[in-house]
């Protein structure tokens, strides 16, 4: 068969989909355009093979953007390990960047994820994102454990740059009371910046940068009186975040995720 053939053999017999990689602040993600609801969303074995580094593209987890009846789109996110997972807060300022780049919006978007209904606007190439209400935090012995749309667990530690965050991580996500349901586990050091590095479930491994743990962070920094601030400036091995919120009687609302996002490549697979 040659080429021009075998060519033509591959476009009507295997469907080709495209994609785009995106990353925000080094937590990268493959964007699907699904609007026609063309995808396996089920196939968890093939989104876990497209996210493997060495033998796929290569990303921290997946997500398409469908239609939604009432709002501008849907986000539908799954993690590495192939199934669907809470909110990702950097997927969720990628998928904006991704929903204006598809022209369904302009700067604002008001948009359907696993956690409920998100406000997010476009400006000057930063994408900001409307989090989930917290009003629930946990004080544990040595940690704080808040939901921003994902578990998380806030450690402080001295030693940020030596800590061995997949191998203390993973102690911590299978720890009794969270192995069912896994938990995020971000490790925070404040001496001089704060400097955030989290082991994410579902990744099973550190992650450049978490949207969802910067925000916890910020918020069981200021429950704990660590800071009194309303607006923290994260940083990551992926970059800067910022986290702003208001807070009354321990409740935390207008929560705001800022940061940059990228394209990185585009490309198409078979299946």
């Amino acid at each position: 068969m040659d080429l021009y053939f075998k060519s033509i053999f591959l476009y009507f017999y295997l469907m080709l989909i495209e994609f785009y990689k995106y990353q925000g602040t080094g937590n990268d993600f493959i964007m699907i355009d699904d609007r026609n609801n063309l995808f396996d969303h089920n196939d968890s074995a093939l989104i876990s093979a497209l996210c493997e580094r060495r033998m796929g593209i290569g990303a921290d987890g997946l997500i398409l953007l469908r239609n939604h009846d009432k709002y501008d789109f849907e986000m539908i996110y799954f993690n590495s390990d192939g199934y669907i997972s809470s909110m990702c807060g950097n997927g969720g300022r990628c998928i904006v960047s991704f929903a204006s780049l598809l022209d369904i919006i302009k700067n604002e978007a008001i948009f359907m994820a696993i956690d409920g209904i998100h406000k997010a606007k476009i400006i000057d190439g930063e994408v900001s994102l409307n989090m989930k209400n917290v009003d629930v935090i946990d004080d544990l012995s040595d940690a704080i454990y808040v939901n921003t749309g994902s578990p998380h667990y806030v450690k402080l530690t001295n030693n940020i740059s030596s800590i061995d965050v997949n191998s203390e991580g993973k102690k911590i996500r299978n720890l009794p009371r969270f192995k069912k349901e896994g938990v995020n586990v971000n490790f925070v050091n404040c001496e001089k910046d704060i400097f955030v590095r989290t082991y994410e479930r579902g990744v099973e491994a550190e992650t450049l940068s978490c949207g969802t743990g910067a925000v916890a962070t910020a918020i069981a920094l200021h429950h704990t009186n660590y800071y009194k601030e309303e607006t923290f400036h994260i940083h990551t091995k992926g970059g800067e975040l910022v986290v702003c919120f208001e807070e009354y009687g321990g409740t935390y609302q207008n929560i705001w995720l800022t940061g940059g996002v990228d394209i990185v490549f585009v490309g198409e697979f078979s299946c």
